[in-house]
């Protein structure tokens, strides 16, 4: 009898390129994939471990997968199944533990799913995770994340994730290109490129990853390509250009900061000052104006003081961006951050996230007040509530419109006209697709 599996997605873009991946090697294998509420015989949960928050996630996730079937076998996978196996071998109800390199071999731990008294670990040493797996998200959206690399040699003194993906390695271009190929083919509209260190595509092969957009910008029928995250000191000057007279990749970046304050910086062992990621600003908005600009920030890093964070808070308040994406500092285990010195107090670290999640609610309104009564291009998604459908502009404003099968996965020039309380923008359709 074919055996059902459900899968659950923590974290990043990254993340789910790679679920969506190990679910058609899967299917492949003779499982049949189903929805996670339906009682599956297999779960599989991949897992992120940026903060401690996901890591408590991730065990009521296995509580909620044995609700639906209390017989089923669970396996765990991802970034905390490779820092901490053991802790997760011993949240009840978990069967298997797959580390880094092990996931991707997913199909030869499957063939006896009997639930087990004791966790099975497969988990292998990080510096021994060398090879390079190509994955990408196809099917769940309208939009594809596009996995290009893998890894960090970076090692911020907060941050575990080379201790979990190992160092920095990539795709071919030429293997990105055929992937993208095939997911056009698919119907997709829009790529997302995504990676640990995106803009260190190459570093290893002799590839830049600004060669690697102008061979994607030459993918016949590709009409979104979106840049997920890229690393301040990574954006060159032609990556800018190039966007900029790009008509497949889209105005939006998303570029980590993580403190405005230069001594925090330093302390965090990022590779670029405040100097050079107002530059990148700068830059950006003199070619694209229009262009949308997220910033990832942590408040609450050891020895960031009231001073420090007021730093941040101005540097931020003056900086032309768009919207925040604010972490709250949790001390990581074989970090360096986690021996520093000046410890901040776990209700000073809340009140500076709330100060700042403030902020970018500002910041994202008046980025979209800048272009209330413009027409943008609008990609629609199938999901919809209560009749009303969703959609993004090529820079990244969310808006809404009447629900319309017609207008599932395709592109519109639509005029914005009205910021609504939740903060997405109503519509009128200037293009219609019938």
């Amino acid at each position: 009898m074919q055996k059902s599996v459900a899968f659950y997605t923590l974290g990043c873009k990254l993340n789910f390129s790679e679920t969506s991946t190990i679910g058609r090697q899967l299917t492949g294998a003779g499982f049949k994939k189903v929805n996670f509420e339906e009682g599956a015989d297999v779960y599989v949960i991949n897992t992120c471990s940026v903060t401690d928050h996901a890591d408590k996630k991730c065990k009521k996730i296995v509580r909620e997968a044995l609700r639906h079937n209390p017989s089923a076998f669970v396996t765990v996978i991802g970034c905390y199944a490779q820092l901490k196996p053991q802790e997760i071998a011993r949240i009840e109800g978990v069967d298997l533990v797959l580390g880094a390199a092990e996931k991707f071999n997913i199909d030869q731990y499957l063939s006896n799913t009997t639930k087990k008294n004791v966790a099975e670990i497969k988990e292998g040493k990080i510096k021994e995770v060398l090879d390079y797996h190509a994955s990408y998200s196809i099917g769940d959206r309208t939009r594809t994340f596009l996995k290009v690399q893998d890894g960090c040699d970076y090692f911020c003194s907060f941050c575990t994730i080379p201790l979990a993906r190992g160092r920095s390695r990539s795709d071919s271009i030429s293997n990105v290109v055929k992937q993208a190929e095939e997911v056009v083919a698919s119907g997709i509209k829009e790529i997302v490129l995504t990676g640990v260190n995106t803009g260190d595509f190459g570093a290893q092969t002799g590839e830049t990853f600004f060669d690697l957009l102008k061979a994607l910008n030459e993918v016949n029928g590709l009409q979104r390509l979106r840049i997920s995250s890229i690393e301040p000191n990574l954006l060159t000057d032609e990556v800018i250009e190039w966007t900029a007279q790009s008509k497949q990749i889209v105005p939006h970046f998303h570029i980590p900061l993580q403190s405005g304050s230069d001594e925090v910086l330093k302390a965090m062992r990022r590779k670029y000052d405040t100097a050079l990621y107002t530059s990148r600003i700068q830059k950006i908005k003199t070619l694209m104006p229009h262009a949308c600009i997220g910033v990832d920030v942590i408040v609450g890093f050891p020895g960031e003081t009231h001073e420090h964070f007021l730093e941040t808070y101005q540097y931020l308040n003056g900086l032309d961006i768009s919207y925040l994406h604010v972490f709250t500092y949790s001390e990581r285990a074989n970090t360096t951050s986690i021996k520093m010195p000046g410890k901040v107090k776990q209700t000073d670290r809340f009140e500076r996230n709330k100060m700042l999640g403030i902020l970018s609610d500002k910041k994202r309104r008046f980025f979209y007040e800048q272009h209330v009564g413009k027409a943008r291009p609008v990609l629609w998604e199938a999901e919809n509530d209560n009749d009303t459908m969703f959609g993004f502009t090529d820079n990244y404003i969310k808006v809404k419109t009447t629900y319309d099968p017609m207008l599932v996965n395709e592109i519109t020039e639509t005029s914005l006209q009205v910021i609504d309380e939740d903060m997405v923008v109503k519509t009128r359709i200037l293009t219609p697709v019938y």
